[in-house]
């Protein structure tokens, strides 16, 4: 028996939900990302059309578009409603892979007995997805998560395309090789040196010729991809929770005060999100991007689960200075907590150091005050304005 799996993808996901903020903005072109720094997160079909594409440096995307409309990123949003739709997707599957935010594998093969066809389950969910979020989808059908993931392409934006078992070479021969699932630019300059241009020639070359060319497992694999054979399954599994923050500086720096400064400022975002979503961690990451775009990351332990700024601050700023890079340009910092837990399952162990009050009770403070006057009622000096 066939299997029976369905990819689902979100269309323009961030720009989307941004978009219900905002729909004045609707059918012009825009992007979610930094401006004048900063790289493009997701960009509108709009935006698209111009040759705007995610990853794209901000200041080329606007060179490409003058008109751009730029939107700041709301990362807690994205969060809540992508759990939101994952939700709906396991009222008809508990075989869920979720790839990334915005996208995921169901298996429906043994689903369709109770709920109906997989292109009608489908259809529900894009029309609950829509109803719930205010936001659309694209939904691929077929019998392997490569046919899928294709159909699902194919289908966007807000559309839906099945593919049947007996369909799959229909499907796939007549398109281009640069639509295959992981084949970029250079494996289709390879393979257009080679005189495949479809994933019909594809499929027609010699195995052992796509091996010579790629190497004998990326040439068997493209070899059995074109002919639609994927044998992976959809695979739930358990993604590790972690909450952090990052930020394009507005300009090259090599100051070391600003640095510090930038990762308090980043704890201290990591650290509010982290209250509200009620957790606590303990593994404190890094990323440091300099101006030549390499970057470096770095972990370490706090010495207990927190959720308070300025405990995760004195871990990651001691990461930045045992660095020693104190004169290297950075571009760019991130500070992430990873290995998260339930506040009510791992409460921090309190040591007989700690003051009656401090900089736990001062943060909640705060967290009233800005739930309650908004995001500049209350800062600290040490950021400034």
């Amino acid at each position: 028996m066939s299997k029976i799996i369905m990819h689902v993808d979100m269309d323009a996901f961030y720009v989307s939900v941004e978009l219900r903020r905002h729909p004045e903005l609707k059918g012009r072109p825009v992007v979610v990302g930094g401006y004048p720094r900063g790289v493009v997160l997701s960009a509108s079909y709009e935006a698209r059309a111009f040759g705007v594409r995610s990853g794209m440096p901000s200041g080329q995307a606007m060179r490409l578009v003058p008109k751009l409309a730029f939107l700041q990123p709301t990362f807690d949003d994205y969060t809540a409603i992508s759990k939101s739709i994952v939700a709906v997707f396991s009222t008809f599957t508990s075989i869920v892979e979720a790839i990334s935010i915005d996208e995921a594998f169901l298996d429906l093969t043994g689903a369709v007995r109770m709920f109906g066809p997989a292109a009608q389950i489908g259809e529900v969910i894009r029309a609950v997805v829509s109803d719930e979020q205010r936001i659309t989808c694209s939904v691929g059908i077929g019998p392997t998560k490569f046919v899928a993931k294709i159909a699902s392409k194919a289908a966007k934006p807000d559309g839906l395309v099945e593919v049947p078992p007996d369909g799959v070479t229909d499907f796939l021969h007549p398109l281009p090789v640069q639509a295959m699932w992981g084949v970029g630019q250079s494996t289709t300059a390879k393979l257009n040196r080679l005189g495949v241009s479809t994933v019909g020639e594809l499929a027609r070359t010699p195995r052992d010729t796509l091996q010579r060319t790629f190497g004998p497992h990326a040439g068997s694999m493209l070899h059995h991809l074109a002919w639609g054979r994927d044998t992976r399954p959809v695979l739930v599994k358990a993604v590790e929770r972690s909450i952090g923050h990052q930020e394009t500086l507005g300009r090259d720096t090599d100051d070391p005060d600003l640095v510090r400064r930038e990762i308090l400022r980043m704890a201290d975002k990591a650290a509010r999100r982290m209250r509200k979503g009620e957790v606590l961690g303990r593994t404190i990451t890094l990323s440091v991007r300099f101006a030549d775009f390499t970057e470096l990351t770095r972990s370490a332990q706090a010495p207990t689960p927190t959720d308070v700024a300025a405990e995760i601050y004195a871990v990651a700023v001691a990461l930045y200075e045992r660095l020693g890079i104190e004169r290297a340009r950075i571009r760019r910092i991130g500070v992430r907590v990873s290995g998260l837990t339930d506040r009510g399952r791992a409460e921090r162990q309190p040591r007989l150091t700690d003051p009656a009050r401090g900089w736990r009770e001062a943060e909640q403070a705060t967290d009233l005050a800005v739930g309650r006057f908004g995001p500049g009622a209350v800062r600290r000096a040490s950021l400034g304005r």
